[in-house]
């Protein structure tokens, strides 16, 4: 049972594909093999293991699509072996396939704790579903079968117990290690933006100064008033970039408010529309919250506006676009889902979000989703992305109160 747990932890859990499902069920599936190898042989013919608990783990995490060769090569195996119970395996086995990938989504949407709750209830009763079928087989009820049905339930639930905890903490562990070199990477890029932004602030000052002093010269044509006066309005459009810029570093103290986010959102929905109907996409617009949190207005704004450009852009050419904005609670959080039916994006592409430099569009520069990121991390939020490449991604934006 520890064989895949522990090969994960030693040679991929660091590694950029720690991740990748096909390591994982090719691991899970030598512990099968392993387990249907060195079984519990009983005298009436039928074998014994603990085959159904990296089964129904895959089933619980994976769904169908990872299951399926599990359960091909549990099959194809205990064919092989041979022996008594190998058609009352093979239909056995068939209908922990066709029922527990289907409570998947649901297992998966639980919290940890809820999860093992989950996994040790359900390999239990797989477990007594074995046993009372086994009892309808046998002639008699002996001591060997009351013995075997008390340890299998035991060791069964024990098992899958320690499992759960382990895996829920490599789990915890990869999401923390993440969440950790994101805030990492923003906290370089802001004290790149803060440094950048006060040294270039220096001479653009002192060059605008001289620019006013040469302005009220009486020898000047002008055309060389003209000149200056475009030079002037280049420098203070200047220091306005450089201003967004520090605003990466440090939250302005004039633009915190407390508030339930209502108005930034029919802000931003009203400044996007234009955008949404050059670009023939319809918005739908949700409002359902009454909880306050602090945050930057406009950091807050430029996030958002972010956020549905991206999705209006992935939307580019489709006559049905539809962008979903919906703001809702969910005590102690405010929950924004911001959804599109666009292009998508991989599993790869959304791991690489808010990264410098990192972009879906071939003319991105990826400051964009690095500005979403750094405003919901200066408010301690997380981001969940979903997405599906040809139907659509939806971001939700969870954000503490």
């Amino acid at each position: 049972m520890l064989f895949p747990v522990l090969i994960f932890l030693i040679f991929f859990e660091n590694r950029p594909h720690a991740y990748n499902r096909k390591i994982l069920v090719l691991l899970i599936a030598i512990t099968m093999i392993l387990c249907i190898a060195k079984p519990i042989r009983l005298e009436t013919g039928f074998i014994f293991d603990l085959r159904y608990v990296p089964f129904i783990i895959t089933a619980l995490y994976g769904g169908y699509k990872n299951t399926l060769p599990l359960y091909l090569i549990l099959n194809v195996y205990r064919f092989y072996i041979g022996g008594e119970g190998t058609i009352q395996s093979f239909l056995f086995s068939t209908a922990v396939l066709v029922l527990v990938p289907s409570i998947s989504s649901k297992f998966l949407r639980s919290k940890p704790r809820g999860r093992m709750m989950w996994a040790v209830s359900i390999v239990v009763l797989t477990m007594g579903c074995y046993l009372f079928i086994l009892s309808l087989i046998l002639d008699k009820l002996d001591m060997q079968y009351w013995t075997l049905a008390f340890y299998a339930l035991t060791i069964h639930a024990v098992v899958m117990a320690v499992l759960m905890i382990l895996l829920e903490q490599i789990l915890t562990n990869l999401r923390n290690r993440e969440r950790i070199m994101q805030s990492e990477r923003l906290n370089v890029v802001s004290e790149l933006a803060a440094s950048v932004s006060h040294e270039m602030r220096n001479p653009l000052t002192v060059t605008s100064g001289f620019l006013q002093l040469l302005n009220l010269s009486k020898t000047l044509t002008p055309e060389e008033k003209g000149y200056i006066e475009l030079s002037l309005l280049e420098l203070n459009r200047a220091e306005k970039i450089i201003s967004d810029y520090l605003s990466f570093a440090k939250p302005q103290s004039e633009n915190r408010v407390y508030s339930n986010l209502q108005a930034e959102c029919e802000y931003t929905k009203n400044v996007i529309m234009p955008y949404a109907t050059i670009h023939k996409v319809a918005v739908e617009f949700s409002f359902n919250n009454t909880l306050c949190t602090h945050y930057d207005r406009n950091q807050m704004q430029q996030c958002l506006i972010n956020l549905y450009k991206n999705a209006i852009e992935a939307m580019q050419g489709r006559d049905d676009g539809v962008l979903s904005i919906e703001i809702t609670e969910s005590k102690p959080n405010i929950v924004i889902t911001i959804r599109d039916t666009g292009i998508g994006m991989t599993k790869e592409e959304i791991s690489r979000l808010g990264k410098p430099y990192y972009s879906t569009k071939e003319e991105g520069t990826g400051l964009g989703m690095l500005m979403v990121y750094n405003a919901i991390n200066k408010v301690k939020g997380r981001i969940e992305v979903r997405s599906e490449k040809g139907k659509g991604t939806t971001f939700k934006i969870i954000i503490p109160t």
